[in-house]
């Protein structure tokens, strides 16, 4: 059947050396030997017993068994418009399977500095690409172009996906787009995404609730849209709960000085957790009262978050993902 489709699928896995890279070829693959197999023979059944995906992909094969899932859809997608997809906090394996779909689908993605490496290998190979990563200080397309472009692609015709790190509504800027394409009378889809708090948290040992630590969990940006961090700090700083500040590693000095002046003690413990989910994960645990040294003498920089609460504590007990 490969040498029909002109694939050498070991070959194919040879070419990329890093294993997140590998795991998204691996998906990439199940769509392509699907869309084969059930072209050829009109039977699902014949998909599921593939040997050469049994192992990798195999949480979403069978989540696709399951569902009944018609992947020979990939190839319909509906011209003019746009699907605003959360491409999770990072190793492909956490993306959803409509987020898998759309990718391999669409005529033209959008996508973020935050999209796991690997991820952007399923697209075709003869998809438009556009890069509009932001970082620190450093915006590759201003919001308002972002917004216009989609607008833009969806105009010509094109089946249009943005992707988003994590979930496009957390903190994703993904509702000022939508609005946007609202205006424009486009049409649209979101897909939610694994948001990075659940994922890097779950691969860090950090359980963001607990009945013996945490009867709450907070999402809080730390760095507004003004670029203050005139946060609700009396609501922030209670105890008996956990908050994950995103963006929040430039400003870590003055969120911990506020947490400790609106009552949380000094030893409470906070942690930072970097690049997580993915093979190069870095987790570096603290107190409030040490965590800005401790930052500036690892030369940790984003992307990172910042998480507060003694659910910290656990970390050393439920790390699973990290090498010692």
């Amino acid at each position: 059947m490969f040498a029909r489709l002109n694939l050498s699928p070991l070959r194919i896995l040879d070419t990329y050396q890093s294993f997140s890279a590998r795991k998204a070829v691996c998906i990439q693959l199940f769509i392509t030997t699907y869309n084969y197999v059930n072209s050829t023979f009109g039977v699902y059944q014949t998909f599921i017993d593939l040997p050469l995906l049994a192992d990798t992909p195999s949480r979403i094969r069978m989540a696709a068994q399951r569902q009944g899932l018609r992947m020979n859809k990939l190839n319909t997608l509906e011209a003019g418009k746009v699907w605003l997809v959360g491409a999770g906090p990072g190793d492909p394996e956490l993306l959803t399977i409509k987020a898998a779909r759309l990718i391999a689908a669409a005529d033209a993605l959008v996508y973020d500095h935050l999209v796991g490496a690997g991820i952007m290998d399923m697209a075709r190979a003869d998809a438009r690409l556009i890069y509009a990563g932001k970082e620190a200080s450093k915006h590759t397309l201003p919001q308002d172009s972002i917004n216009d472009l989609l607008v833009k692609l969806a105009r010509e015709g094109l089946s249009v996906v943005r992707l988003k790190g994590g979930d496009p509504f957390i903190f994703g800027r993904g509702g000022e787009e939508l609005e946007t394409l609202v205006a424009s009378g486009i049409p649209f889809e979101v897909v939610p995404g694994v948001t990075a708090a659940a994922g890097c948290a779950a691969y860090a040992g950090f359980p963001l609730t607990h009945r013996d630590h945490a009867q709450s969990v907070t999402f809080v940006t730390g760095h507004l849209k003004d670029g203050t961090v005139n946060l609700d700090w009396p609501a922030l700083a209670r105890s008996r709960q956990t908050v994950v500040f995103y963006m929040g590693i430039g400003a870590a000095e003055e969120i911990c000085r506020q947490m400790i002046s609106h009552g949380l003690p000094s030893m409470t413990p906070a942690a930072v957790i970097r690049n997580g989910t993915q093979s190069e994960q870095k987790t570096l645990l603290a107190t409030l009262g040490t965590l800005p040294h401790r930052i500036a003498e690892s030369a940790i920089t984003p992307p990172a978050l910042i998480v507060v609460g003694s659910v910290v504590s656990l970390h050393e007990k439920l790390s699973w993902f990290e090498k010692p």
